[in-house]
Parts: structure tokens; C-alpha cells; sequence
């Protein structure tokens, strides 16, 4: 049996391709690195080979997500600079508590851990309210809380302002796409596009400042804003690709009904 491998393109393929997808001209880098265009031009073509530390200046001026920096230098011939730990794992511990206790202090509001794909890594007990309904398939890991949102069997049937929403999510995982160029993230994007739910409103609220999350539950209807925190000059793979999505009540009567749920 054979088994067939995608080569891995020269290193100067994938610097000319993080280059393009930063729309950047062989002049813009080179200046941004402080090296010649004609320095760079040769890198790409591969008639000159790279120096490890001329990848990783060029990955910083090129803003590329530390798994693909590992990558570039693996083609160029060089070992992986930046180190993958499971949040498990001892040098991990600090990131790990802080994690827990952004979760626990931000109770009785959700607020979840993802990583680059938008899989689900942890949750504090108020995220029960989104995930109560749901089908049994949605809530089995890995659990990717776009699919949960948007999933006609998931949180859909009860995010009063689904149009709004989705166009909201899907949007910024465009955004996410054109950044990385993942794979797996633009057929999520298919995916999630092919769910039915209702288009986007055009006239919206001259005075809202962001998109809310409106959901409706048992004890009426709660309304949220969303925030993403990620973790400062990251030196690690995993907490590169970590990010905290928080709920905040959105109205007087969503806080009330928070602070209530505590009680």
C-alpha cells in the first residue's frame, strides 16, 4: 500500500506566499527587514538560502502565526524555534492558572477557552446556559463553539438576532482566514456558511457600539457583548493560539439576571 505525502514547498514558496498574503511587495519587505529587494528576490527564487535568523526577522515583519514560523524554518533546513506544550504539561503551570482564574472571576457570566481552530479547551459552569438544548453530537469533543452557535441544532434556534450573529462570526473568521491561510478554518467557513439562518439585518441600530449576542432562555431574553483576550508576546505555539472569549450583560435586565442565577 502507498501512501501518498504532499511535498513541502521550497522555503522561498512559502515566503513569497506569507508575502502575497500580506500584500507586500519584495521593496516593502526587504524594508521593513532592512535588506535589499534584490536580497529578498534571490530567497524567494532559491538562489540564496537563508539564514536562520533571517527566517525568523522575516517572519516578525511578516506578522506569521509561530506553528507556521516552525514550519518555514523546518523547510528551510533548520530546527523549530518556538516550543508546543499542552496545558497540562509543568512549564505551562502559570498560564494554566491564569486561565483558571480569569474563568472563575468572570462567573456568573460565560466565558470560554479556544484555540486556532475555535475548538472549546475549557469553560467555566455559566457556559451551561448556551450548550443547554444542544444536540448530543455538538457537545462531544472536541466541541467547536462556531458549529455550536450556528448549528441548526445547536445554540441557532434560540440566538434571537441569528442573522446579525452569524454574519458577526463568519466575518471575523474571514478575517481569521486571510491572516493564516488555514485549511481547516476555510472549511469551517464553507461549513457554517451552508447552515440556514437568516440574513444579516441591513438597518442597523444607528447607537449600538457592538454586535450583541441575543438569547433567548427559559427566563426570558439575555443580551451579551463579547471580548477576546489572548496572551502578550507569546513565546509558545499552544499559548500563541490561545484566546478567552468573555460575555458581559448587555442590559440592565441580562445583569439582573445574572446576579439573580447566583443567589
Amino acid at each position: 500500500m502507498t501512501t501518498l505525502i504532499e511535498a513541502q514547498p521550497p522555503v522561498g514558496t512559502l515566503l513569497r506566499r506569507w508575502r502575497e498574503r500580506r500584500r507586500l511587495s519584495q521593496l516593502d519587505l526587504a524594508s521593513r527587514a532592512e535588506v535589499s529587494a534584490r536580497h529578498v528576490s534571490f530567497l524567494e527564487t532559491g538562489r540564496s538560502k537563508p539564514t536562520k535568523e533571517m527566517l525568523l526577522k522575516l517572519s516578525e515583519q511578516l506578522e506569521i502565526p509561530l506553528r507556521e514560523r516552525n514550519s518555514l524554518l523546518l523547510a528551510g533546513g533548520y530546527a523549530p524555534a518556538y516550543p508546543e506544550h499542552q496545558l497540562s504539561d509543568v512549564p505551562m503551570a502559570a498560564v494554566a492558572d491564569a486561565i483558571a482564574a480569569i474563568l472563575g472571576a468572570h462567573l456568573p457570566a460565560p466565558a470560554v477557552v479556544v484555540d486556532r481552530h475555535w475548538n472549546m479547551i475549557d469553560g467555566n459552569a455559566a457556559v451551561a446556559m448556551f450548550t443547554e438544548g444542544c444536540a448530543l453530537h455538538l457537545l462531544e469533543p472536541p466541541v467547536n463553539v462556531l458549529r455550536l452557535s450556528l448549528h441548526p441544532e445547536g445554540m441557532a434556534p434560540r440566538i434571537v438576532n441569528l442573522g446579525q450573529w452569524r454574519s458577526h462570526l463568519l466575518h471575523r473568521l474571514e478575517h481569521q482566514i486571510a491572516t493564516t491561510g488555514d485549511p481547516f478554518l476555510a472549511a469551517l467557513a464553507d461549513e457554517l456558511s451552508s447552515y440556514p439562518g437568516a440574513e444579516a439585518p441591513t438597518d442597523h441600530d444607528p447607537g449600538a457600539l457592538v454586535v450583541p449576542l441575543r438569547f433567548a432562555t427559559p427566563g426570558g431574553e439575555l443580551a451579551f457583548l463579547s471580548t477576546t483576550t489572548v496572551f502578550g508576546t507569546p513565546m509558545d505555539v499552544t499559548v500563541a493560539e490561545l484566546a478567552i472569549e468573555t460575555f458581559y450583560p448587555a442590559d440592565a435586565p441580562t445583569a439582573a439576571a445574572l446576579a439573580e442565577s447566583v443567589r
